[in-house]
């Protein structure tokens, strides 16, 4: 007959739920014993009228507080602008001429011309760099 197999995370919940009860029956035998300590030395000092009082009044458990942790800081990420510019390149992958972006024509052109002097290939490609910050304080 085959054996039914084992949910062993339920079997390792129950035994987490275990240790747990016994941890908190040793604090609450240690909290039994100093509270037992207290009462008789106050029996001894005071008399029977306190100890009727203790009895009826259950002992409260002390709630662990939980500190909160800080909110974690996250930098933002300062943005750079990017412009758009069609750059001329060899078959070296080196750049050989830059134009803005509305001057398309003009960089396939000299792509064209390049090809046909040179007898090696020139090719355009779309190319984003950083706006530098003297352009700006120029064009204001």
């Amino acid at each position: 007959m085959a054996r039914r197999t084992l949910n062993r995370r339920a079997l390792r919940d129950a035994a987490e739920a275990a240790e747990r009860r016994k941890e908190d029956e040793e604090l609450d035998d240690e909290d039994e014993e100093e509270a037992d300590e207290d009462a008789d030395s106050e029996d001894e000092e005071n008399g029977d009228e306190e100890e009727v009082a203790e009895e009826e009044t259950p002992k409260k458990k002390k709630k662990k507080v939980v500190k909160e942790k800080p909110a974690k800081r996250t930098r933002t990420v300062k943005l750079t602008r990017m412009r758009a510019v069609w750059t001329v390149f060899n078959n070296s992958h080196q750049p050989v001429a830059r134009f803005d972006y509305p001057k398309k024509a003009d960089a396939v052109a000299l792509a064209a011309k390049l090809t046909a002097d040179k007898k090696s290939t020139h090719f355009v490609q779309m190319i984003k760099e950083p706006i530098e910050e003297k352009e700006k304080a120029d064009s204001k």
